[in-house]
């Protein structure tokens, strides 16, 4: 199942390509910085209306030629998808003719050692393929504690953090990303802070994050400390109007959600104290 923690994991890389490199180079993979790294389109739907879709995909020209990079999210282990990385992995090399790597990036360093493993297809003991993924886990992405560290690298801090989202010390890498962030533009700064936050998922670390963006100052905060706010007040809205026992309709539902307005949540909350249906809170 597609979720937003799973999307988190690989689309890190179609917004931020040049990433790429870097985490090669964690694994003392030799790849040079000087790649030019472009998203493509990740759909590998053939004419026959069969729906095959990796995660991410790039095209990656370096010195030495050119690649094509299959980024997978997985959060689970799951024994079909070596079948279905063999037909990307193969497909693509047919389609483009250029060499292809699959890179597998997994939260749970349970889930990274099963995808290390070798998935083979053919005889037993005398395979015709055999896959071995790339793979970037909890157990090899260095977990990014020092401040000074993550300012250097803020998009690599964010990557670290989501990746060790379930790490014991997930509360310290969270407090050097923040501090990082305040390094950088503060555009691109709350673009990561709300990303590393949908990369979590449900989990405390999120919890955690949320509390740091809530309770710190930062010169990127405001926006996205307002976005918290907003979507805490809309939840309070619902939350009395259920209480209460008043049915919410999805599309009232949704609305109330969808608005970032303060003092309109405001408003509507005093409204959910009184109004006899929810279609009245906009009345």
């Amino acid at each position: 199942m597609v979720t937003a923690k799973h999307e988190a994991l690989h689309r890190l890389f179609q917004t931020e390509p040049s990433l790429l490199p870097r985490t090669l180079q964690i694994l003392d993979i030799p790849f040079p910085d000087e790649c030019e790294v472009t998203v493509i389109n990740a759909d590998l739907t053939e004419i026959v209306p069969v729906e095959r879709r990796c995660d991410t995909l790039l095209d990656v020209r370096c010195p030495d030629g050119p690649y094509t990079m299959i980024i997978e999210s997985q959060l689970e282990e799951d024994a079909a998808k070596g079948d279905a990385w063999a037909y990307y992995v193969s497909y693509l090399k047919a389609k483009y003719g250029h060499q292809v790597v699959l890179i597998v990036i997994c939260q749970k360093p349970g889930t990274a050692r099963w995808a290390r493993e070798p998935k083979t297809i053919g005889l037993p003991g005398r395979p015709t393929s055999v896959l071995y993924p790339v793979v970037l886990g909890p157990d090899n992405v260095p977990a990014i504690t020092d401040r000074s560290e993550a300012a250097k690298d803020v998009v690599l801090a964010a990557f670290s953090a989501i990746t060790h989202g379930t790490s014991r010390r997930v509360n310290v890498i969270l407090d050097a990303l923040a501090a990082a962030l305040d390094t950088i533009d503060s555009d691109h700064a709350g673009f990561l802070a709300e990303f590393t936050e949908v990369g979590l998922g449900d989990t405390k670390a999120r919890r955690l994050w949320r509390e740091l963006m809530s309770t710190k100052t930062y010169r990127y905060q405001s926006e996205y400390a307002q976005q918290l706010r907003a979507e805490g007040e809309a939840r309070s809205v619902l939350k009395v109007l259920e209480q209460r026992g008043v049915q919410v309709p999805d599309a009232v539902r949704e609305r109330v959600m969808a608005c970032t307005d303060t003092d309109l949540l405001d408003e509507l909350l005093v409204r959910s104290l009184k109004v006899s249906s929810a279609e009245e809170l906009f009345g």
